[in-house]
């Protein structure tokens, strides 16, 4: 029997089941099929090279006519999304890329999913090989470039076997998590997401003290920042102590010297404990040590706040600038002056000024093989405080320093395995949230982290990052959310764009946290996302950009809304934004208003566009559902295949709850829609069940049905049904409630628990 590949070189052509992906493959590559299970329908690309050097540029083809969707680093630290449809079109540093190739017409709104699933979808995933790291970028003659790199100038190579890999099929998103769980059976070197344990935090609501004072912080101003949103109804039970707690010292000597963007960087670690601002603390007009420092702090958020998880920040360096070398009492880590180089992708894109300081002080780097010992020592002493996470920043400045250490990856992977081991020892519950993270080194020596902030910082003050926030992300996270859960960033509460950002963490499925200054919130908003309790209601998945929208720019095309799907356990969550007028631009080499009066868009909503959805509505869904819009409080029933319209203007969103809708009886259907006061009114619902008087789904008259849920929360419950109940009940006690017989909108109240996380038992009799 002879089995054909699907994935081969034919013809000079690289062929995926069948279809032509890209032309003119050069002589030097070399295609392997993927081999055990999952690899089936994958291959490695490699390549070879007459010459040994450190750094290659190799084409493999010629890219024309499909359309793409790719992550790439526009600089150091963080990725974002491009869409094009030939080889010019792939940025330096593309570390993720998906492409459709079409069996037939393009993808209509009237083209059923049957005729869209003919497409193919192709998945490519420059990986680490060896010593070395491997990204796309494409070239003027439209050929599609693999560029291998070590990162030190002694560690050459002539070849990279397997340098890029590639997956197929009809599924989008399952081509992306088999791709990704392909590597990680071939690399061995990291974890897919779901294998890792998610900390605790990510279930409450958090506040950050980054924004509200910057390194400013104190304690008396995180103890201010939690009495200000517990007072208004929204308690941090997760607190974020940035940026401001650890002892510095700058290197900047000559007070006429003039370090401007990066000042941070010319500051070098002192010493692993906190700096005086936390030695002391002020109960009225007495200064108090007792107990002291940073263990007073956390001891006062648990027990005077009622908070229940305290992160602190630290460089994956020790601080920006790293650790002082011969530091009184750090001497043992073997810190020593290194001095950064960015790879020629990054300083094509967008070089990093801020590290120009570190070009002229250059950056404290502990010794490889002491950083274990640094890290434990340093998280020992943050748990012995009370501290339960800690969120490590500024990890790319690691790739920068291989020269010397056997190259970026080798020595972005010996800090990774030491700050997962010192996790593991002193933070049990996998506390560690990754920053400034965006290259490959690291996601694939990644094999316990698990969560990822997925984007560029918030900026309160910059109008053209919000819209570009929320698109990043949700592009970030095809690629991202495969190893870790994404982590959209801080916001604040009370500021212009603060409702857009508040729904798109809400269909995220991320931790919802803020940086609100002390007395500045607005609380009606932070009650659509936050219960009495200080619990979140967060969707079950990371929220990606639905099919129709994964090769439209909806950040510049200047027509296209942006949908973000995600999961309950019973319903769907669909967000949709317009976030168009500005984007990273690549002949200025910065994000930019490109549109500063972006039109109003019209889109449409189907069930559809959350993608999963067959997959909570059980047996027997013949595809009908309701939709509840958040904004306007509209319920539409609508028949499989069915749309609803929506028009936007730019920074507006609307926020949907989709329900697969049950026939539960003779002529009665139902679907739950949740607190309808919350952004994600679904989440609230944890059981769902029917049932009936009578096993007959024919026999009709007296017969009665009970639906029984289990709900989280406090608020408006909406759920829609074809009859008005007989009665509703809420633990056993009869609850008034509304009917709207043209809509079937069922309404009634569910009161405040005083338990934390309570489950009220929900009974419906219709």
């Amino acid at each position: 029997m002879t089995v054909t590949p699907k994935i081969s070189i034919v013809d000079g052509n690289l062929v995926v089941q069948g279809q032509v992906i890209l032309t003119g493959i050069t002589d030097n590559v070399i295609l392997t099929p993927g081999s055990g299970t999952g690899l089936v329908e994958g291959a490695f690309i490699g390549v070879n090279a007459s010459e040994s050097k450190s750094h290659h540029v190799f084409p493999i083809g010629v890219l024309e006519g499909l359309r793409f969707t790719c992550c790439f680093r526009f600089k150091l630290w963080w990725m974002t999304q491009r869409m094009g449809t030939c080889g010019r079109d792939v940025p330096l540093e593309t570390q993720f890329m998906l492409l459709e190739s079409k069996s037939g017409s393009s993808l209509s709104e009237d083209m059923d999913r049957g005729e869209e699933e003919q497409n193919i979808y192709i998945v490519f995933l420059p990986v680490l090989e060896g010593q070395f790291r491997a990204v796309l970028q494409g070239n003027e003659r439209n050929e599609l470039e693999v560029c291998i790199e070590s990162g030190d100038s002694a560690v050459t190579t002539t070849q990279g076997l397997h340098s890029v890999y590639m997956h197929a099929g009809p599924d989008p998103f399952e081509v992306i998590t088999d791709a990704v769980k392909a590597v990680e059976r071939h690399l061995q070197t990291f974890h897919h997401r779901e294998k890792k344990k998610m900390p605790s935090f990510l279930d409450w609501f958090g506040w950050c003290t980054w924004d509200a004072f910057y390194t400013d912080v104190t304690a008396e101003g995180v103890d201010e920042g939690l009495k200000s949103l517990s007072e208004g109804g929204t308690p941090p039970r997760f607190l974020i102590i940035d940026d401001g707690w650890q002892q510095i010292g700058s290197e900047v000597t000559d007070p006429k010297a003039t370090v401007q963007e990066g000042a941070q960087f010319a500051s070098r670690l002192t010493g692993i404990k906190e700096n005086q601002k936390f030695q002391k603390h002020r109960r009225g007009c007495e200064i108090t040590q007792d107990p002291p420092g940073l263990r007073h702090v956390v001891e006062e958020a648990k027990e005077h706040h009622n908070v229940k998880y305290v992160y602190v920040w630290h460089a994956l360096a020790g601080y920006w600038g790293g650790v002082k070398p011969a530091a009184a009492g750090m001497e043992h880590y073997d810190s020593s002056l290194a001095y950064p180089v960015q790879c020629p992708g990054i300083l094509g894109n967008q070089p990093d000024v801020v590290l120009d300081s570190l070009s002229v002080y250059g950056l404290g780097l502990v010794h490889p093989k002491k950083v274990y010992n640094f890290y434990n020592e340093l998280h020992s002493y943050l748990a012995s405080a009370g501290v339960d996470g800690v969120k490590v920043d500024v990890q790319n400045i690691i790739e920068t320093l291989g020269d010397g250490h056997g190259g970026r990856v080798s020595i972005t992977r010996q800090y990774h395995q030491a700050l997962e081991a010192s996790i593991v020892r002193n933070f049990p519950d996998n506390g560690c949230i990754a920053c400034m993270c965006h290259n490959t080194d690291g996601l694939y020596s990644a094999k316990q982290t698990a969560v990822i902030r997925a984007s560029d910082d918030f900026f309160p003050s910059d109008p053209a990052s919000h819209t570009i926030h929320i698109s990043s992300v949700a592009y970030n996270t095809l690629f991202l959310g495969e190893f870790m859960q994404p982590d959209w960033d801080m916001f604040h509460s009370l500021h212009p764009a603060a409702e857009y950002h508040g729904a798109a963490r809400a269909v995220g499925g991320c931790a919802i946290y803020v940086s609100d200054k002390p007395g500045i919130h607005n609380f009606d908003l932070l009650k659509k996302l936050v219960l009495p309790d200080g619990s979140v209601l967060r969707a079950q998945l990371p929220g990606r950009p639905t099919r129709d929208c994964l090769f439209v720019d909806p950040a510049r095309d200047g027509k296209s809304l942006l949908k973000i799907w995600n999961l309950n356990k019973f319903t769907g969550v669909l967000g949709i934004f317009n976030c168009q007028g500005a984007g990273w631009c690549k002949v200025e080499k910065k994000n930019r208003i490109h549109d500063s009066s972006p039109m109003t868009l019209s889109g449409s909503v189907r069930a559809r566009d959350v993608d999963f959805l067959p997959q909570i509505a059980g047996d027997g869904w013949n595809g009908d559902t309701v939709i509840y819009a958040h904004r306007t409080g509209e319920l539409v029933r609508l028949p499989k295949g069915a749309a609803v319209p929506v028009t936007l203007k730019v920074l507006e969103y609307e926020l949907y709850t989709v329900t697969p809708v049950k026939d539960i009886a003779c002529g009665i259907s139902f679907a739950p829609i949740g607190l309808i006061n919350m952004f994600n009114s679904g989440g609230a619902i944890d059981a769902f069940d029917i049932h009936s008087d009578s096993q007959n789904p024919e026999l009709s008259g007296s017969q009665t049905v009970d639906v029984r849920m289990k709900v989280r929360g406090c608020g408006t419950f909406g759920a829609y049904s074809t009859h008005k109940p007989n009665k509703c009940s809420v633990n056993s006690c009869e609850t008034e409630f509304t009917y709207d017989s043209e809509s079937g909108l069922l309404t009634f109240a569910i009161p405040i628990s005083k338990e934390e996380m309570y489950m009220w038992d929900v009974k419906i009799e219709i």
